[in-house]
This record gives structure tokens, C-alpha cells and sequence, in this order.
């Protein structure tokens, strides 16, 4: 499998679940500014939307969106229990924490990053978010990760997301629950592979 990724952009939530179900997989960096692969090739001749994460399958087959490529990967390896078996109760609630975290907290953060965007819609945006993370913050003061004592691929979603607050002025200090989850799955040796995959650690 060969997975299209940006440095700590979204697509960093799949690389660490690939890393996660020790599958086999190649990791092909397709900045999001430049869209250049590195051996020159236009990215958007390989995905005509142009972002990333992109899934390619050995059978030339591709997946998109990020939510569902992390299932798949999940669903390769039940073994490891990064989601619950497909059909259960808490395979929707898999899916509603992923739904969640895509919808209000990913999309959430797309204003801030959108040069040119207006401060009082940035503002807004920030109080938007930061009310998100603060219901986060308190579904994480009983459990160490999303769905109760078991690292799921939602973990590493979250782990992606709520990261990109420190570079968007976004204060979290008070969120106690969120910053200790945040330690706890950024320690996890297949988190650090990732992160250092990506020349976000060294």
C-alpha cells in the first residue's frame, strides 16, 4: 500500500494507524503548497482533488478521507483492536467520535489556516473550537482514551487534530484531561514512528 501524506497535516492520523497495525506500507510525502512529488510528478495527476491522505492499494485501487482509511486499515488487522468489530454498538460510537472530531474540531481549524481569512472570522472560529475541545476535555476525565481503556484508530484522529492548536494561538493549558491524552498517545513508540517519518520529531 502506498500512503500520500503532508507533514503533520491530517493525513498524519492514518500514517500512525499504519504504524500502529505494523502492516506494510510505503509513505510518499505530497506537500499540500506545493503539490510536487519528489520525484517532480504533479500530485494532482494522481488524486485530481489534490489533498491528502490518499490510500493507494496494491491493486492500484484508491481510498480517500481520512475517517475511512483509518477503518480499513483497522479492519486489516482486528487483531490489534484499533476499532471494534464492524456492526457493534461501539463501532458506531467509533464512528461517531471520528465523525466528531472531523467535523467540529478538523474542519473547526480550516479557518485558521486559510491565508487571508479575516481576524474577527478567525476569532470566531477560535471560540468555536476551543468550546469543542473543552467538551472533549471532560468526556477524557474518566478513561485514557476515547472509547475506554483501549487505544482506537479515533485516538490517533484526535491526537492529529488537537495538536494543530499550538500553532494557531489556541490556548489549551487548562484542558488537564486533553494535555495528559495528548502525552499519552504521543508516547506510543508506532506515534513517534510516525511523527518521525514525518520530520516533525527527530
Amino acid at each position: 500500500m502506498k500512503l500520500y501524506y503532508s507533514p503533520g497535516a491530517c493525513s498524519l492520523s492514518p500514517h500512525i494507524a499504519l504504524h500502529e497495525s505494523a502492516l506494510a506500507f510505503e509513505a510518499i510525502a505530497a506537500p499540500t503548497k506545493t503539490h510536487k512529488l519528489a520525484n517532480g510528478i504533479d500530485y494532482y495527476t494522481i488524486n485530481p482533488l489534490g489533498y491528502v491522505p490518499l490510500l493507494v492499494l496494491n491493486n492500484g485501487t484508491q481510498l480517500r478521507e481520512g475517517p475511512v482509511i483509518v477503518q480499513y486499515i483497522a479492519d486489516l488487522v482486528p487483531a490489534k483492536k484499533l476499532a471494534p468489530a464492524s456492526g457493534t454498538f461501539e463501532r458506531y460510537k467509533l464512528q461517531e467520535w471520528l465523525n466528531f472530531i472531523g467535523t467540529e474540531l478538523h474542519k473547526g481549524f480550516s479557518p485558521l489556516f486559510t491565508p487571508g481569512m479575516p481576524e474577527e472570522a478567525k476569532d470566531i472560529a477560535k471560540s468555536r473550537l476551543i468550546s469543542r475541545l473543552q467538551w472533549v476535555d471532560k468526556q477524557l476525565a474518566n478513561s485514557p482514551y476515547l472509547m475506554g481503556e483501549s487505544f482506537t484508530v479515533a485516538d490517533g484522529y484526535l491526537f492529529t487534530v488537537a495538536g494543530w492548536a499550538k500553532h494557531v494561538a489556541i490556548d489549551t493549558s487548562s484542558l488537564t484531561n486533553l494535555n495528559a491524552f495528548l502525552g499519552r498517545v504521543g508516547a506510543r513508540p508506532a506515534v513517534q514512528n510516525a511523527l518521525r517519518a514525518e520530520g516533525l520529531i527527530k
